[in-house]
């Protein structure tokens, strides 16, 4: 393989997450598939069938999308657009975070030490520092874990079979296992899952721990003991409380529950010196494992909590029906939509395998997201995509991605400028534009990074959760088709679990002006959601605000101008949309810089700053003409995709 074929497969969609392309989507291969129900069509006549529909629809997608355009006289002016633009873009925010640039004094508290020689680094985002801290003992974690579970399985190893509960390498493609092989399989994997989980967990919190398990224990008495009909309304009520007490409550400090529980003086009510006395629960606190706060980590725990509630409140619903044998499924080749919406069998719903899904350790931190029916169903079978070559390759990609992201820290201090809130009048438009910019890339790029390795972790430990970034922060220009990408796992679990049961925006129930409203309604009631999970802070709460208020735009516009009306005027149709585009980028900037950045105050000086003189509104017209060309870019990069038989609605 030459370097540059290994490049395009490392760049490639089916490295980043297969469930897009039409590799992951077929079925496995008939000579390693073995039949469950001989009543079924063969494997042979399904592979047929499955091929022949993925083939219709690439044939579909191909047949939609438009000529290419890469090689057109207009896309030549646009190559010549960003050779011109990048290098200025990156030189703009390098020259403001020279030592010799006037506001260099008022950050320069904040940057530490770097290893790129004469360079110091930024590393004054909070969020991200504490990963960057750990990431060597994370490193060690990933290398222990999966030998641990090499180590259990050769310890427990089934006597009485020939055969063992790991995937024989000549089926280890999503093939078929006998029943009672998948079932041993799956017992091994959930009982590993809770005990490391459960020493995982101490480690982290300590003595809170139990805290964590009390409310893990409560909240499946909800699914088991409450009436069918209240659980779904008594889970939303249970864990929203859960976010707001845990905020309140600043994590339950033993001291404190100490000091209001018990009637009598405690230990140590004073000490001599007149200082404030301790009790045993301050004790207890002192020894709160290597995240004291777990309070601050437990909005991602909130998640999987409502999604086995619902799982199992849906799949009483169904009462003794299996969709498996009503629709002739392959158990060990089910799409992804088959393995989420499929229930898991009644006995599945235990209290072991709850504990396991909910303290997974891969994904116990920041997710990806999966829901509890294909945690069970992965730990049963194998999915066709995990493989050690494509493994390998993410894990090659995320250090690419850690990489830049050091690069850019040592050279770029567009964080450290924006918490030291300088003087904005130094700056010129460009140069405060940039900053806003790569404040933006950097938050994406600290996101991506957690995300991708604790995903690596549960690829190597055999698990394959949704990808949470599929696209570079700079290819959206959809606000829409914006956060179907941007933490894609959440924004899945977000339509099963509130937007749909809300009604969503389509069907009967959204029709005429009160529909629409409830539709409307809907949206609102996501993002108002989304920023309460993120942090209950009034910013969030206004970033919430401004998302739902600025999707308005692009749905007034998809009205005014529907594609199937300008289907003989194509290129008009798409500078149309260029024009919309901007707007839309300059709106999400702007959204997500109060939300996760410099907040309102911020923000209103960045665009005093840039808007507040002639030179800047020639600057913003200058942006605009590059952003426009950036659009261009994207939706012939989609165009490219449908060529290629792949759509990915972001």
């Amino acid at each position: 393989m030459s370097l540059l074929q290994y490049v395009q497969k490392l760049y490639s969609l089916d490295t980043l997450d297969p469930r897009f392309t039409a590799s992951y989507k077929a079925p496995a291969n008939a000579n390693n598939n073995r039949q469950l129900d001989p009543a079924k069509p063969s494997t042979k006549e399904a592979e047929t069938d499955a091929r022949q529909q993925d083939g219709n629809r690439s044939a579909a997608l191909q047949d939609a999308a438009s000529p290419s355009l890469w090689r057109t006289s207009e896309f030549y002016i646009y190559y010549v657009v960003f050779l011109v633009c990048v290098p200025l873009m990156f030189k703009a925010v390098y020259d403001v975070s020279k030592p010799s640039h006037p506001s260099y004094q008022k950050y320069a508290d904040l940057l530490s030490p770097g290893w790129i020689p004469g360079r110091m680094v930024d590393n004054s985002d909070d969020q991200y520092s504490t990963f960057r801290d750990n990431i060597p003992y994370m490193f060690i974690l990933v290398v222990i874990h999966p030998l641990l579970r090499k180590l259990y399985e050769s310890i427990y190893s089934l006597k009485d079979t020939s055969q063992t509960i790991s995937i024989p390498k000549e089926q280890k493609s999503g093939s078929t296992l006998p029943h009672e092989l998948a079932e041993a399989r799956m017992n091994r994997r959930v009982t590993f899952d809770l005990y490391f989980g459960l020493i995982f967990l101490c480690a982290l919190h300590g003595f809170s721990a139990f805290k964590v398990l009390l409310i893990l224990y409560t909240n499946f008495l909800i699914a088991k003991r409450v009436r069918r009909q209240y659980v779904t309304a008594a889970t939303w009520v249970f864990n929203i409380g859960i976010l707001f007490a845990n905020e309140l409550g600043k994590g339950y400090r033993y001291s404190a529950i100490a000091a209001a529980v018990l009637p009598w003086p405690t230990t140590r009510d004073a000490s001599v010196d007149g200082k404030a006395g301790t009790n045993w629960g301050s004790t207890l606190d002192a020894y709160g494992g290597l995240v004291p706060r777990w309070e601050i980590l437990f909005n991602i725990t909130v998640l999987r909590l409502i999604s086995f509630n619902l799982d199992y409140a849906w799949s009483l619903d169904r009462g003794g029906s299996s969709p498996v044998e009503k629709k002739q499924l392959d158990v060990a080749n089910l799409s992804e939509r088959e393995r989420v919406d499929t229930p898991a069998r009644h006995q599945d719903y235990s209290f072991r395998n709850y504990l396991a899904f909910i303290l997974y350790s891969p994904l116990y931190l920041t997710g990806p997201i999966i829901t509890f029916n294909d945690y069970i169903s992965q730990a049963r079978y194998t999915l066709r995509s995990v493989t050690t070559g494509r493994t390998v390759l993410y894990g090659v990609r995320f250090l690419i991605c850690l990489l830049t992201m050091e690069v850019m820290l040592h050279f770029i201090y567009a964080v450290a400028i924006s918490k030291a809130q300088p003087a904005w009048e130094v700056y010129t438009p460009f140069q405060l534009s940039m900053l806003g910019y790569f404040n933006l890339h950097i938050i994406w790029l600290k996101l991506l990074l957690p995300w991708r390795f604790f995903r690596f972790w549960a690829l190597l430990d055999g698990i394959d959760p949704p990808e949470n970034m599929v696209r570079c922060m700079s290819d959206n220009y959809s606000t829409l088709a914006f956060w179907r990408g941007w933490h894609r796992s959440l924004n899945r679990w977000i339509v099963r679990y509130l937007y749909i049961p809300l009604g969503g925006s389509g069907g009967s129930q959204t029709r005429g002006k009160w529909g629409k409203a409830r539709a409307a309604l809907n949206f609102m009631t996501v993002f108002m959601f989304v920023a309460f999970w993120h942090d209950i802070q009034l910013r969030l709460l206004m970033w919430g605000w401004l998302i739902s208020l600025f999707v308005l735009p692009e749905v007034l516009a998809s009205f005014l101008f529907p594609k199937k009306k300008w289907q003989n005027h194509k290129t008009a149709y798409r500078w149309i949309c260029g024009v919309g585009a901007v707007g839309n980028i300059l709106m999400m900037m702007a959204a997500n810089l109060v939300g996760f950045a410099v907040g309102l105050d911020g923000l209103q000086g960045l665009v005093h700053g840039i808007v507040g003189t002639y030179s800047g509104l020639v600057f913003l017209a200058t942006a605009c003409a590059a952003l426009f060309v950036g659009a261009q870019i994207m939706f012939e990069t989609r165009e490219q995709e449908l060529r290629q038989g792949i759509k990915m609605k972001c």
